[in-house]
């Protein structure tokens, strides 16, 4: 899938008045979610999994491991400028808590935790421009 065919699935479920959508192609899915939050207006949430090779792990990342963006785009660590950040050096998190915002093409996408654990390092800066497959969070 291309960021053309994610989009159209991103206006489809605004439209739709859906709060989630999942397309399989192959080995890999795309999950996106309705964002019912003050972030933004009908802002989703994208979770994309690569695809899973012959041979490879398809369990719970292990502890100390890195959560790579799933999109290209700017990092953003708070809800908006002057808020607190989601998630602090430290802190815990459960499957599915908001980690942070990546904002693409001018839509503010959330980033959830697929895992419970402990944040142990941010490695981004706030405001930061990072490809797809940038490590931003080490969770132990």
């Amino acid at each position: 899938m291309d960021l053309a065919e994610i989009k159209e699935l991103i206006v489809l479920l605004q439209e739709s008045g859906l709060a989630e959508l999942e397309v399989a192609e192959g080995e890999r899915r795309i999950r996106i979610v309705a964002a019912h939050a003050a972030v933004a207006a009908h802002a989703p949430s994208v979770q994309i999994s690569p695809p899973a090779e012959a041979g490879e792990r398809t369990q719970p990342q292990a502890a100390g491991d890195t959560i790579p963006a799933p999109l290209s785009g700017t990092f953003y660590r708070a809800p908006a400028p002057g808020e607190p950040p989601f998630v602090e050096v430290g802190g815990k998190v459960a499957a599915g808590d908001t980690l942070c915002i990546i904002e693409s093409m001018k839509m503010m996408n959330k980033v959830r935790s697929e895992r419970a654990g402990e944040i142990a390092e941010v490695l981004l800066d706030d405001g930061q421009a990072i490809e797809s497959g940038t490590a931003m969070f080490r969770i132990r």
